[in-house]
This record gives structure tokens, sequence and C-alpha cells, in this order.
């Protein structure tokens, strides 16, 4: 009787212990099969929130191992952060010198880069506003742009307003601003008369006016380079996003925020 229950304690103690690895072993072919969870950051473009966040939607139900982490901001800030060794896994700039400057000294391979999308300037007021056009902000006591150094936005608006010889006229009446997110922040709450913008950040609010957008030969192109940052710690992710952000569905997204495609 002894003998019958030592053999029955010792089967009963080997299933449970091949049990025990094949629940382990299935559990490790699950998490193959599911995938290692990763995460991307991805520094762009304030400009670039409303559209990038619909498609991030997207592309994290069909890549649900993915999950994409913005840092939306100036391109000039979040390219001094890159420079300076802020993680990054992609760089989606508002401006080509921001862009060429990481490219030029080796953090982003010129052949995992492209310009992908292009905008344009627009004059922006608040509701009822007696300013019309460009020409107008002589009479404005306030006008808001993004800080030139460091905001593109800023740079085209003090282009465009050099290139109109009103410049030195309005110059001390500049609001600066961090990102063109905030110049419409400054026009929506009438703390300023107007504000130059992307038509995409115009488009965004019902809460200001659109009079007036910038010819095109009055500033530089506005185009918005794409590119996968060199020393990324998930170069196969990164680049599916890359990819992924030029495809039908992503580019047909840019368009109705007011984009222009560049292909």
């Amino acid at each position: 009787m002894k003998k019958k229950f030592l053999l029955f304690f010792s089967s009963m103690v080997l299933f449970l212990l091949m049990a025990g690895c094949q629940s382990e072993n299935t559990g490790e072919e699950q998490r193959d099969a599911a995938g290692e969870s990763v995460e991307l950051t991805i520094s762009a473009a304030a400009s670039l929130q409303d559209a990038l966040t619909e498609i991030e939607a997207r592309f994290e139900k069909e890549h649900p191992n993915v999950r994409i982490n913005f840092n939306f901001g100036a391109s000039g800030s979040l390219q001094q952060q890159i420079s300076q060794g802020a993680p990054a896994d992609l760089f989606f700039s508002a401006a080509e010198d921001k862009f060429d400057k990481l490219v030029n000294d080796g953090l982003i391979e010129e052949k995992n880069g492209m310009d992908l999308v292009g905008n344009e300037l627009v004059l922006v007021v608040p509701k009822d506003s007696k300013i019309d056009s460009f020409h107008d902000l002589t009479q404005a006591d306030k006008l808001s742009i993004g800080t030139p150094e460091s905001v593109p936005a800023g740079k085209y608006a003090k282009e465009l307003l050099e290139n109109m010889d009103i410049w030195n006229k309005v110059e001390e009446k500049v609001v600066p601003a961090k990102d063109v997110r905030q110049v419409l922040t400054y026009v929506e709450t009438n703390n300023v008369d107007a504000g130059i913008v992307y038509k995409t950040d115009a488009l965004i609010s019902e809460k200001v006016d659109m009079v007036d957008t910038a010819d095109e030969n009055t500033h530089n192109p506005i185009i918005y380079p794409l590119g996968v940052i060199k020393d990324t710690s998930h170069p196969e992710e990164a680049k599916l996003f890359y990819d992924y952000l030029q495809n039908e569905i992503s580019m047909g997204i840019f368009e109705e925020y007011g984009f222009k495609g560049l292909k």
C-alpha cells in the first residue's frame, strides 16, 4: 500500500512539473506571438499636433505593440533638444534648416529623411476685427508671431513682413510666442489684434477669422521634413511609423487638416 502511495505521489509531482513547464512555454510563445511592447518618441512641430494625433490612433490600432509618444514644440527647440541628447526616434520639423542641422551633425542619415508636406502662412484676427489684410497690420496695437529665432512660422512671418516693407513699422508691436499654437491662443483670447500662423492652425479654430494668405514668393517655402534619428533604440519600429506617415491614408489626413502633399 505504501509503495502504491509513493508511486501515485511521484506521478502527481511529475505531472505538475510537466504542466508547469508547458504553461511557461505557452506563455513564452504567446509573448513571442504578441511581440514586445515598444514606445517611440516623436519630436514634432506644434502645427502637426491634430493631424498626427489622428494618424497615431489609426497606427496603434494596426500595430498594438507600438506606442507613440509625441513631443510637440517649436522646431528650433526640438532640434536643440535632440542635439543635446534628448531621447527621440523621429523628428518631424516645420523647417528645413532645423532638420538639415541634424543631418549635417550626423544625427539623421540623409537616406532616412524626406520632405513630406507643405503649409501656407495666413493672418488671423479676433472675430469682428477691422483688420482685413497684412497691410492693415500697421494699424494694430499688438501683433503676435512665433519667436523668429526658434519658431519657423515666426521666421517666415518676419520674412513676409520684411518683403512687404512693413516690418520696421510693426516690429515694436510684436508679441513673440513660443510656437504657433501660442500665437493662435493670443488671438483667440483677444490679447493681440492679429497673429500670423500656418493655415493648418487657423482651420482648427472657430474663435478667429482667417483674413489673408501670404503669397508664396514673400517667404521661403514652408516644407516639413521627416526623418529617423540615427541612434534610435527601436530602428525597425521607427522605420515602420516613418513609412506609415507616407501612406495614402496618412497623406489624406494631412490634407484634411490643410497641409499640402509634396509627392
